[in-house]
């Protein structure tokens, strides 16, 4: 990808199990939307969606009830005209009934692709486990009964890669003919046993990558993440940043919510001399349909 190509910006809304009452994450339909109008009029043009229990007083837990994502898209798209939404499909375990459905009642127009498995770890600062280890697992089964729908509908799979080994396993998905061009990866940087938060590792994993492919960078973290989506910016990767995947701006404050991220990533990626894709620039560059839910 040239580093003047126009940057797709994503704003990844609200987090997987992260409390509302804590932090500033979103839950109901029309806490989403507004959410996603301003991340909209800061620039991003894509929304990654989690979905949360929207019962009263609940909130933290995900949802995969059909009705209540489609709300929240509906919402958002209400909000957000020509907006594209990114559906999250991360589940445990091979039961991926509850996704799929979804996916099949929205058809979001890109959805995340867990794309290989990861050992989920992370130590407290006593060197005991912050929560019982666990396995992420997505063996190529489950990751081929996602592309089997995704494929059918027209979804574009957005292939989240947490290690160097997935990134290398993508590059095979497109060689046996599972995905199609152009293939969308997410370099996933931050998580504690994935890939650390370091600029000098994109040279390296740009390297691992097939030609032709887009791809942008999910930085975990806090202010350590902003000189990475910098380094990303200037090599002419995509940008996300959102309360998914930190609460704090390059000046160590704290946010409080999705808008000033999104205008602080889109400064940085100006800085670096890209423009910011609109949404229908940003459809053309991810390969969505142009009758996609425009």
């Amino acid at each position: 990808m040239a580093n003047n190509e126009k940057a797709v910006v994503t704003c990844a809304l609200t987090g997987v199990l992260t409390n509302p009452t804590q932090h500033p994450v979103p839950v109901t339909a029309a806490e989403m939307a507004a959410e996603a109008r301003r991340a909209f009029e800061a620039g991003a043009s894509v929304m990654h969606c989690h979905f949360r229990d929207q019962r009263p007083g609940m909130g933290v837990l995900p949802s995969w009830e059909p009705e209540v994502v489609a709300e929240i898209c509906d919402a958002i798209r209400a909000a957000c005209p020509g907006v594209i939404i990114n559906m999250s499909t991360g589940v445990m375990g091979s039961d991926i009934s509850g996704p799929l459905a979804c996916l099949e009642r929205v058809v979001p127009e890109v959805a995340a692709l867990n794309s290989g498995s990861l050992n989920y770890l992370k130590l407290k600062n006593d060197k005991t486990w912050a929560w019982a280890p666990l396995l992420f697992d997505n063996p190529i089964e489950k990751i081929q009964g996602y592309l089997k729908v995704m494929n059918a509908l027209g979804i574009v799979p957005e292939c989240e890669c947490f290690d160097t080994g997935i990134l290398r396993s993508v590059v095979m998905f497109e060689q046996a003919g599972l995905l199609r061009s152009p293939v969308h990866v997410s370099l996933v940087m931050g998580v504690a046993s994935g890939m650390p938060a370091k600029a000098s590792w994109l040279p390296l994993l740009i390297e691992e990558m097939s030609a032709g492919m887009a791809w942008q960078t999910i930085l975990i973290g806090r202010e350590e993440v902003w000189p990475v989506h910098q380094r990303a910016a200037e090599l002419g990767g995509h940008l996300r940043t959102g309360v998914e995947d930190t609460f704090y701006l390059p000046n160590g404050q704290k946010t409080s919510g999705n808008g000033p991220l999104i205008e602080a990533l889109v400064r940085i990626a100006r800085e670096a001399g890209r423009q910011i894709a609109s949404p229908a620039e940003a459809r053309a560059i991810l390969g969505v349909s142009s009758g996609a839910r425009a």
